[in-house]
């Protein structure tokens, strides 16, 4: 079967009928997310995410998630690594030619439910697949995804960057996360730490404000046998005058 382009892919997929097919817990609530990214942020998605934190701030993120996905075990030749949560790919694209040194055969995939930012992230031309689907559902969405692209039921890796706080429900996020990883695989989460600034929600479509660290060890160690968390120093995401720390979270079955 001859497979589609992601432009016609996209076109061809009714955003609610997906959404609703992959259970999404508020189909309603993740449209208007959607709009909110595909109207105001799609296309200067990446400068604004390097305005929030400077060039030191994203290598520093970038240089947690490298360590995380080099922990034990190492990752193999051919491994299949996934963006949870890609967005325009501002973190993808910055990660796979880092990770491609270490691991030359390594294959990216990302994953977003905003149809403007797969757009954007297949033009920067990385080598990465894009395709639609939401975290609380990854095996239903690359199950959908096959009239597109052929994606891998299994991941020796799954990260996912300042994309947690936008999902209702993060206990699905993490079942969802585990039943896509092979045996000795590892996820990596990179999220903000709760905060107080309330206008984040309307502001940037935010559905939690950040997230206590020992709340998110709670909730993984009930999916993963193995959890770390750690905060993040010297790292704040900073938007007139307002920031928040973040933690990396490193989870293996």
């Amino acid at each position: 079967m001859t497979k589609l382009s992601l432009e016609e892919y996209l076109e061809a997929a009714n955003l609610q009928e997906l959404l609703h097919e992959l259970g999404a817990q508020n189909a309603d609530l993740l449209v208007k997310e959607i709009s909110h990214f595909t109207i105001k942020e799609a296309e200067k998605r990446d400068k604004i995410v390097l305005g929030y934190f400077g060039v030191d701030g994203v290598n520093k993120i970038i240089d947690s998630i490298i360590t995380g996905l080099n922990s034990t075990p190492k990752l193999k030749p051919n491994a299949k690594i996934l963006d949870m949560g890609a967005g325009s790919g501002f973190f993808t694209a910055r990660i796979a030619p880092k990770v491609r040194k270490l691991v030359p055969t390594a294959s990216f995939y990302a994953m977003d439910a905003t149809p403007a930012m797969l757009s954007a992230l297949e033009k920067k031309r990385e080598a990465i697949t894009p395709f639609f689907g939401i975290a609380e559902n990854i095996a239903g969405s690359i199950e959908r995804a096959k009239k597109y692209a052929t994606i891998p039921k299994r991941f020796d890796v799954v990260f996912s960057t300042l994309m947690l706080h936008h999902c209702p429900d993060i206990d699905k996020v993490f079942k969802s996360v585990r039943q896509v990883l092979k045996p000795g695989g590892k996820a990596v989460i990179v999220d903000l730490c709760t905060h107080t600034f309330t206008e984040f929600q309307n502001e940037m479509s935010d559905v939690h404000l950040g997230f206590d660290p020992n709340v998110i060890l709670k909730a993984t160690k009930e999916v993963f046998s193995e959890v770390t968390i750690e905060k993040l120093p010297g790292i704040c995401c900073s938007s007139s005058g307002r920031s928040a720390e973040l933690f990396v979270a490193v989870l293996k079955p």
